[in-house]
């Protein structure tokens, strides 16, 4: 072989191993990633040959296909579109998917792998294709409760089941109708969708799950004391000073109690009464004397700095790093560069009621086929063990007295012991609160543990807090789970 017919041999060889490792890449790497890719109209096209299967809430129908008779055969429909918008997202193939629609897209459209042999069934069979129902985990009853009690504020609530992870309720205000943007008139949707995202009070962001996240105030306490006493340093009778007002280290920051006050009489202050009166100054003390890494580590073992995927992707809770002594002090009362999701909150709230264990958050239960055979099933999964079950048992019992005679009052349900904690965080000088509880009950046998985050003050200006707007709130959806 002369020595350019081995150059073009060698081209050639060179050319195919290189087509033949997009070619795997693109199908075995990147095929997932492209079929959810909201800009791939084709796929979302050739959906619509298909009978979309239906997404349902406890046996209640939250999204279906129904029949057009124009070129795209079937249209998607929301019953109840606006309550249910944060989980279902919407399905159109101008401005892509959202939500279940987007990230369950291939079972509910028939394309999946589990699928293959019911596609040769039915084309056996002679029947039209259609997709797989998926069940979330939602609860209409806590839903609707959790929907109901934001009203018109500018906020979310999340509720999960503590023993499981099972999401009841995902709500988000204001939200949109997905209605809207299921309709196969291609200006209509783009104008609707264009309205939407130029809304500047973002309907089409999911509060619970994601968006501009909020700093978690008073609520973030919860982590700060499961921290202390799972330390084996602390304990609820653990003693602080006791100062109207706290200048911290090498900073012209200055703390105060939301009193302006001492905590209390007396030069000291026990960690327990801290949370009952919700002060301020004993939590910078304590978090300063914990450090940054060790709160760092309590948080993220509770979730922080990780995201989720519900199978939805959410956004990332931050407790942040590098920090000194000052800025440590004011991150122990959820303040400086905390941020978090009510889902966060939520499983905070959750893993202690769980005796110190948090389950990974799941918004869907199975996927069944047209036999109703079952295709898929999400199973319980441990996500950390955040704290011991000794330290999770204090906290729970400082939170249930932060309840019943504290400043988490908000929340307090006649013959049922509610573990709770509030939050009112700052968000900037004269910028309005972020109101926030979160909570379990019973606390002695843990059904629904629930995180509220209401922004804007709660449309009530600087008069508001976490416990005259938020706890009310989630006391309703705490209601709605222990009255069905």
């Amino acid at each position: 072989m002369n020595r350019e017919l081995k150059r073009v041999s060698v081209l050639v060889l060179a050319m195919f191993i290189a087509l033949f490792g997009s070619t795997t890449i693109i199908q075995a790497v990147q095929a997932d990633a492209l079929r959810l890719d909201s800009r791939n109209t084709r796929a979302l096209y050739d959906s619509y040959d298909t009978e979309r299967g239906p997404i349902l809430a406890g046996g209640t129908v939250i999204a279906q296909s129904v029949r057009t008779g124009d070129r795209f055969v079937f249209q998607r429909q929301y019953p109840e579109g606006e309550l249910y918008a944060p989980v279902t997202g919407f399905f159109n193939p101008t401005q892509g998917s959202a939500g279940i629609e987007q990230y369950m897209n291939d079972y509910l459209s028939g394309t999946s792998n589990t699928q293959f042999l019911d596609s040769i069934n039915r084309i056996v069979a002679g029947q039209a294709p259609k997709g797989a129902a998926v069940e979330v985990t939602i609860d209409p009853v806590v839903q609707k409760a959790a929907f109901d009690a934001l009203g018109d504020r500018q906020g979310a609530v999340v509720a999960i089941e503590p023993s499981t992870g099972r999401i009841l309720a995902m709500a988000s205000t204001p939200t949109y109708d997905p209605n809207t943007l299921a309709s196969h008139d291609s200006q209509s949707v783009i104008s609707a969708y264009a309205a939407l995202d130029d809304d500047p009070l973002t309907p089409l962001i999911n509060r619970a799950t994601s968006g501009n996240m909020n700093p978690p105030g008073s609520s973030f306490k919860v982590v700060v004391a499961a921290a202390a006493l799972d330390s084996g340093k602390y304990t609820p009778e653990s003693t602080f000073a006791n100062p109207a007002s706290l200048t911290l280290p090498n900073s012209s920051a200055v703390v105060y109690n939301w009193t302006r006050t001492t905590c209390g009489p007396g030069e000291t202050v026990t960690l327990a009464e801290a949370i009952r009166q919700s002060c301020n100054i004993p939590f910078a003390e304590l978090g300063m004397e914990l450090g940054d890494d060790a709160l760092r580590e309590a948080a993220e073992k509770f979730g922080f700095n990780n995201g989720f995927e519900l199978p939805t992707p959410t956004g990332t809770s931050v407790y942040p790093r590098g920090l000194d002594d000052a800025q440590t002090g004011l991150t122990a009362f959820g303040q400086y560069e905390v941020r978090a999701t009510p889902l966060q909150m939520a499983l905070v709230s959750a893993g202690i009621a769980n005796k110190g264990t948090v389950m990974a958050p799941t918004l869907v239960d199975r996927v069944t086929g047209r036999n109703l055979e079952e295709l898929k099933s999400f199973e319980p999964q441990v996500l950390n063990e955040a704290v011991s079950e000794d330290a999770a048992a204090g906290v729970t019992t400082m939170m249930v007295n932060g309840v019943e005679v504290g400043q988490s009052n908000g929340a307090r349900i006649e013959g049922v012991d509610v573990a709770g904690k509030t939050g009112t965080a700052q968000n900037g000088e004269d910028e309005p609160y972020s109101l926030w509880f979160t909570g379990f009950a019973p606390a002695n046998n843990p059904e629904v543990a629930v995180a509220v985050v209401v922004e804007n003050d709660g449309n009530l200006g600087r008069h508001s807090s976490g416990n005259i707007v938020a706890a009310p709130i989630a006391k309703k959806v705490i209601e709605a789970v222990l009255n069905k």
